[in-house]
């Protein structure tokens, strides 16, 4: 995803452009049928052509008769979103506001599509990942002082070499909840001239992708200019470590984070 003008990503950079939406003169009915129907929606913008004129959720078909038309018992106060907004300043007011979604709209006031707090969640993922890469690309430089291009591509599950043999599951599980939401980070991988491809970063993404059956998932690729010994390369050799398969899931103990998070909380008390 490419941050817009100024290096600061956009609403419009992460907003969902396909939106489903309702007439004003629909009834409480057919749009409580649509709801049920349309999986992962729990109401709906109402719009007249373009126009936004309220949003519709499953609360406000409560109380209201089957054949009560929408304009009756939506909301007509409402929050969105511009599509120049700064992403962050989007996730300032869906925090605040406790809204999951807000309608974007342009200067007309015409629907241009919808952002979420997945959207926005998925948006400083994707900001994190280049620092990880800049800074491998750094270390590699400064150890081999090889030359070296970055890749952003799909990868194939298969052509993942293991650098880390084992994961946990309290992580695995989070990382599972993150692909099946579409929030899942990019890997980072090297390609140091073979076949396979050198998996830096994303070990339990990846063992969490084949657990859902993904094949393929989104990567940042450091393609080395020149083949050269890596000291990863070398883990995976004395670890046996030739697919995803090879990666143990450990299920007896915590993640380090979750441990160091708990001792110190305890040292506190």
């Amino acid at each position: 995803m490419d941050d817009s003008e100024g290096g600061k990503p956009r609403v419009k950079d992460y907003m969902t452009r396909e939106v489903v939406t309702v007439s004003p003169d629909e009834t409480v009915s057919d749009v409580a049928r649509r709801i049920a129907e349309n999986e992962g929606h729990s109401g709906f913008p109402v719009c007249n052509g373009r126009y936004v004129q309220g949003i519709i959720t499953a609360r406000d078909l409560l109380l209201a008769e089957d054949e009560d038309p929408i304009f009756t018992v939506m909301s007509d106060e409402l929050i969105v979103a511009h599509p120049e907004m700064d992403i962050t300043d989007a996730a300032r007011v869906i925090l605040r506001s406790g809204i999951q979604k807000l309608p974007v709209v342009d200067d007309a006031g015409h629907l241009v599509g919808i952002i979420s707090n997945a959207d926005v969640v998925r948006s400083q993922i994707e900001r994190a990942t280049p620092g990880k890469v800049d800074k491998l690309v750094q270390t590699l430089k400064n150890i081999h002082g090889v030359d070296m291009r970055q890749i952003r591509r799909t990868v194939s599950l298969s052509e993942l070499i293991p650098t880390q043999g084992k994961v946990y599951t309290d992580e695995l599980e989070g990382r599972i909840y993150e692909l099946e939401n579409g929030l899942a980070e990019p890997l980072v991988v090297i390609d140091n001239g073979g076949r396979r491809l050198l998996l830096a970063d994303g070990h339990h993404r990846v063992k969490a992708a084949s657990r859902l059956e993904v094949e393929e998932m989104d990567a940042y690729v450091i393609a080395l200019k020149e083949p050269v010994e890596l000291g990863m390369a070398e883990t995976a050799r004395k670890g046996d470590l030739e697919s995803i398969d090879d990666i143990a899931v450990v299920d007896y103990a915590h993640h380090p984070l979750i441990e160091t998070t708990t001792r110190l909380q305890s040292d506190s008390t």
